[in-house]
């Protein structure tokens, strides 16, 4: 092997250890928060995730959770390795990139390099890939079993494999290595869709080879087909086939009366017959082009087969089993991502226009009986067309959205945008914050680890006198742009000295970026930070910081006349820039001895009684309790049930059938009576004052005529004739169930009225009115926070907390009381069942999400102590004081809201040192940070809100308990404050 080969392995194999040991050094050991808890449920016992799937990432880390020999407890730990192992490939196929760019900027080709140019390439390749290793989004995902590390590998050894195949000569080799990406590019649909992105780019690869006289038009060109490439493979073969397919099944059994699948069936012979008759005539007719292209449209479908997974799990009805895509026509709807809204791209409304019509479009099927049933038809809205415009970046009309809107642009109530307006919010919001703030995160610095944190720049790093509460933050990442200032020197290094390439690494760089962000035209606020979807584009730049090291060298050439050493120098001085990266980075990525994500979702089962129903709000609520379920086998008795999948009836369908421990579930209605296009919304009419709730769902499962109100668009729907439904208590049986605490006893009452809200009733608060009538107590029924603030009925007055959750019980709370908590329950379950393993440890990292579940646990000890303090039990409320200041103690969880609503709870119980502490700190910090808003001129925030909020609580607080030196210190720091902030929060 030539000595240049053997360096470019060596080196190249060097950063992808260095990558691995550091994503298994900072590994976490089980399910993190949001998707990964989800992932590896499915991926675990092979089920089926949310739109559009992930088939062959299950496949592969279905694989890697074998390595646990049996031990549950260790399965995530092993898929996370899965995560951490493609990250460092990614590292590597970085390194190799880097390098082979190097080759063609010294017009080595097949050539052998000099011993300068090696070590020059390898410092590159070293410094980039190092840099990359590093970065803030990268490296998140690098340490959790999501699809974002393994889609990052398919990125990276796609964008080499061009590289590679750009330096064959041989035309038989090319065609092998044009089949090999395409093969990659497949198998990668069943990962996530980033890789596409890179089409357009990698299509000025293959014109620059293929090309001698290359320009601006052709450059345009090439791209473009690289475009429609992308189109063929995104729109057309991965829902075009299926959707053609599903169009062919339709007609054979609904008009040729022929049987389920017959249409599949014809349309696979048809496909596959007419593949092969083109790849037979390609090859006898020596169509070298054609062939190559029908064979990588072969193997793109090879790779794309994995999605056969998803339809047979689904078939197999797992307990994990999102939109039951068992069937064609749910598989497309699968893999088009219906269930989740359409966004327009082009042209579109403004968020004040009006609908002024609906236009009845193609009629949505379901299988049926013996044929495809028309169940719905698609509606499109028609917009006044004088709010409507090209590019419309400004449309949600959700009302939070709405008020960021009119913020960020200066808009009064009922004014509408211009296009400008449209603009200047696609530039400063989806590019500037969106984007921009997230590509400075990683090559500039981050402020903290706060939502909507600011990047840092050189200038704030050097003007601004951060408070303790951001540099103590272990989300305060400090750069000093140097990663940033060493791309932008391999950025102008490569566009001088080899532009052909400059503009494919700019392309990528945009495709995954600025592109990308103007496709998915984001609303102004989404649930979490969303830079790791950008990670491409960050990996192009990384490419631009490898090549840095070839810019400095080439000066320090020209000053020295050492061209062998050169290289060398140009490395070491860039070596400390991701050495800074990985030092800044580390303990704000170090994961490891987390387990609050799993620890949290234990607690929330464990405050249900057995056979318990539990109700949850969305992803971050449940996708952990299916992780403890599915892989740890915890309380698998308890069914987990999502309230926004509760519209759709393939979920209430799924929960008819028992799973694991848990029994099916009842309901009065029948899947003809909640089917897809059947009582999806029922409008509330008022007609009666009060009417008996399974009397209701009697009449709306026999189809009465007494519920029907004329629809202009389809004949008649199904209404609610009162506002308040009734459900009378049989006495006997709740005290044969025992279900009611002695202590609420006197609560009890003979029925309960539920009042609706709002003016319609969709069909999951239907179906969850359906259960609690149908289940008539015979089954424990529970709500989390989330699920209970956001069904569309009023129960707050009949449910009781104990722990996390609060159980529905035919009792009704006094209007004197705030809640009703079981305390004996409550108090065995937290003190007894609850985890909390490694959140005193100060020197483990607990990021803003960890955070808020912190809070909530902090809220619920409240809410407990409150209620032993009623009872005039203090020993046990300090016990649960205690606990909390020991779980969660200021060290390791900085005291928040919850600490300083405890405050009063803490004096009342005599524990005046621990209130002192907590009112010392979040005072200190909450003078703090609103001198720093101040000083900085920014506008309030959450955080900056609680901060004043905090000091206007403690002021009085402390006088009524005689600490009035404390109380006039805060007062006159407050004064000293409450002009300025006080005015600019009323102005925002």
């Amino acid at each position: 092997m030539p000595k240049y080969a053997r360096l470019n392995n060596i080196f190249g194999w060097t950063a992808f250890l260095i990558a691995f040991i550091t994503y298994l050094l900072t590994i976490e050991e089980t399910a993190s928060f949001w998707d990964p808890g989800e992932f590896i449920a499915v991926a675990y016992k092979l089920q089926v995730p949310h739109p559009p799937g992930a088939p062959f990432f299950l496949l592969i880390y279905r694989m890697f959770s074998f390595f646990s020999f049996g031990d549950n407890l260790a399965i995530a730990y092993w898929m996370n390795v899965g995560s951490a192992l493609f990250s460092a490939f990614t590292i590597l196929f970085l390194f190799w990139t880097i390098t082979l760019l190097g080759r063609k900027l010294f017009s080595l080709g097949k050539e052998e390099a000099t011993k300068e140019q090696t070590y020059q390439l390898m410092g590159a390749g070293l410094i980039g890939a190092l840099a990359y290793t590093f970065t803030d989004s990268f490296w998140f995902s690098a340490v959790e079993a999501e699809v974002y590390a393994m889609s990052s590998f398919f990125t990276a050894i796609v964008i080499w494999a061009f590289l590679k195949w750009d330096v064959i000569k041989d035309p038989r080799a090319e065609n092998q290595y044009m089949i090999f990406i395409a093969y990659l590019v497949g198998l990668s649909i069943g990962v996530h869709l980033l890789n596409l992105v890179t089409l357009p780019a990698l299509a000025l690869v293959v014109y620059f080879k293929k090309y001698k006289n290359h320009n601006l038009k052709g450059g345009i060109f090439a791209f473009v087909l690289g475009g429609i490439a992308l189109v063929i493979i995104n729109n057309i073969i991965i829902p075009g086939l299926p959707s053609i397919a599903g169009t062919m099944e339709i007609f054979f059994v609904n008009s040729l009366g022929l049987p389920f699948g017959a249409g599949i069936v014809c349309f696979s012979i048809l496909f596959l017959g007419g593949l092969v008759y083109a790849l037979v005539y390609a090859h006898k007719q020596r169509k070298v082009i054609m062939s190559t292209v029908l064979i990588c449209l072969t193997f793109i479908l090879i790779g794309y087969g994995s999605y056969a997974l998803i339809v047979i799990r689904a078939n197999a009805e797992p307990v994990i089993n999102e939109n039951d895509p068992k069937d064609i026509i749910s598989f497309v709807s699968y893999l088009k991502r219906e269930q989740y809204g359409y966004r327009p791209l082009l042209h579109g409304q403004y968020f004040t226009a009006e609908v002024i019509d609906q236009v009845e479009g193609a009629p949505v099927y379901a299988k049926g009986e013996e044929k495809y049933e028309v169940v719905d038809y698609q509606l499109e809205n028609i917009y006044d067309p004088e709010k409507t415009t090209i590019l419309p970046r400004i449309y949600s009309t959700q009302a939070r959205h709405v008020q960021i809107y009119q913020s960020k642009l200066g808009l009064r109530e009922g004014e509408d945008p211009t296009f400008f307006d449209n603009i200047y919010f696609m530039l400063d919001h989806q590019l500037g914050h969106m984007y921009w703030r997230y590509f400075m995160w990683n090559f500039s610095g981050r402020e903290s680890d706060f939502s909507d944190a600011p990047f840092l720049s050189i200038w704030t790093s050097i003007s601004t006198d951060f408070p303790e509460y951001i540099k103590n933050n272990k989300g305060h990442n400090n750069y000093f742009m140097l990663p940033l200032l060493l791309g932008m020197i391999g950025m102008f290094f490569q566009a001088k000295h080899d532009p052909k390439s400059f503009w494919l690494t700019l392309m990528l760089f945009l495709m995954m970026g600025v592109v990308l962000v103007l496709y998915l035209n984001s609303p102004p606020v989404e649930p979490r930070e969303r830079d790791y979807i950008y990670v491409g584009s960050f990996y192009a730049f990384a490419i631009w910081i490898g090549f840095s090291v070839l810019a400095i060298s080439r000066q320090l050439a020209r000053l020295k006349k050492d061209l062998v050493m050169a290289g060398l120098y140009a490395t070491l001085i860039t070596i400390p820039v991701p050495l800074l990266m990985a030092s800044e980075n580390w303990n704000d990525h170090d994961r490891s001895d987390r387990f609050f994500s799993v620890d949290a979702a234990r607690n929330f089962l464990a405050s249900c009684a057995p056979n318990a129903i539990l109700f949850t709000g969305g992803d971050n609520d449940t996708f952990p309790l299916w992780y403890v379920q599915e892989v740890e086998g915890f309380r698998t008795d308890v069914r987990v049930i999502v309230l926004s999948y509760f519209d759709t009836d393939w979920y209430v369908k799924q929960m008819t059938r028992p799973v694991n421990e848990s029994a099916a579930l009842d309901f009065t209605l029948q899947y003809n009576n909640f089917k897809k296009g059947t009582n999806d919304v029922l409008y509330i009419t008022d007609r009666l004052d009060n009417l008996p709730l399974p009397d209701y769902l009697q009449l709306l499962k026999s189809d009465s005529e007494l519920l029907k109100l004329s629809s202009s668009r389809s004949g008649s729907i199904n209404t609610v004739p009162s506002r308040t439904l009734s459900m009378s208590i049989d006495q006997e049986k709740i005290e044969n169930l025992d279900i009611v605490p002695e202590q609420f006893r006197d609560l009890r009452i003979p029925d309960i009225n539920i009042r609706l809200k709002g003016n319609y009733v969709t069909k999951g608060n239907l179906m969850l009115l359906d259960l609690i009538a149908t289940n008539n107590w015979e089954r424990p029924i529970y709500f989390n926070n989330t699920s209970l603030a956001t069904i569309g009925f009023d129960i707050s007055d009949h449910v009781v907390m104990e722990g996390l959750t609060y159980r529905l019980l035919p009792i009704q709370k006094p209007d004197n009381q705030e809640e009703l908590i079981n305390t004996d329950l409550a108090y065995t379950n937290v003190t007894e069942k609850f985890a909390f393993r490694g959140m005193n440890d100060p020197d483990n990292y607990f990021d803003d999400e960890f955070r808020r579940f912190t809070s909530n646990h902090r809220s619920v000890l409240n809410s407990i102590t409150i209620a032993l303090l009623d009872e005039g039990d203090l020993q046990r409320a300090e016990d649960i004081m205690r606990l909390s200041l020991e779980k969660f103690p200021h060290g390791a969880i900085p005291y928040d809201l919850a600490s300083g609503q405890a405050v009063p709870l803490l004096l009342e119980l005599g524990m005046e040192e621990e209130a002192m502490h907590i009112i010392d700190e979040m005072s200190s910090r909450s003078v703090e940070m609103l001198d720093f808003y101040q000083e900085t001129g920014r506008a309030m925030d959450r955080e900056a809100s609680i901060s004043m909020q905090m000091l206007r609580y403690f002021i009085p607080l402390l006088r009524e308990q005689g600490f009035e030196e404390k109380a006039n210190q805060l007062q006159q720091e407050y004064e000293r404050l409450f002009g300025s902030m006080d005015q600019r929060m009323q102005r925002r």
